[in-house]
């Protein structure tokens, strides 16, 4: 008996590091700091919205987990709580305006609120994809030449 209770007090203390090695190296790795991180891609905003209306799996292949650099005229900047959203709009669709929505990092939340319709701008972001309406990128940040 006392052969096996030590198999089983090895194999839980085996269980108990790997459980912490998985958390430090695969759960808890850091993330990258998408606003210090160069630009995959440069371009206007359109052109990348085109090319996801075009063909969505070939865009997909190209953008999809890049960061991107657009630029082009705000349609418009919806606020909710803390989290700022930059649209550009290309056309109109069923449900509503068609384009580019933008994340933006919280640091630049109240910068981004100041900005007018209408104002060109480049916005640096991670490309997670086209859900079929909206280019969507997330962890956007202002480009300042």
């Amino acid at each position: 008996m006392k052969k096996w209770l030590k198999i089983i007090l090895i194999l839980f203390a085996i269980g108990i590091i790997a459980a912490g090695l998985v958390y430090k190296f695969y759960i808890n790795k850091a993330h990258p700091d998408y606003e210090k991180l160069p630009a995959d891609f440069k371009m206007k905003a359109e052109v990348i919205y085109n090319e996801y209306v075009k063909d969505k799996k070939a865009s997909d292949s190209i953008y999809n987990g890049k960061v991107v650099e657009i630029s082009g005229n705000v349609a418009k900047i919806e606020s909710v709580d803390t989290l700022v959203v930059v649209t550009f709009v290309f056309k109109q669709g069923d449900f509503g305006d068609e384009g580019i929505r933008c994340t933006m990092l919280p640091k630049y939340n109240e910068e981004t609120k100041k900005i007018a319709t209408g104002t060109e701008v480049k916005i640096k972001g991670f490309c997670s994809g086209y859900n079929d309406t909206d280019v969507i990128l997330e962890k956007g940040s202002l480009v300042k030449e």
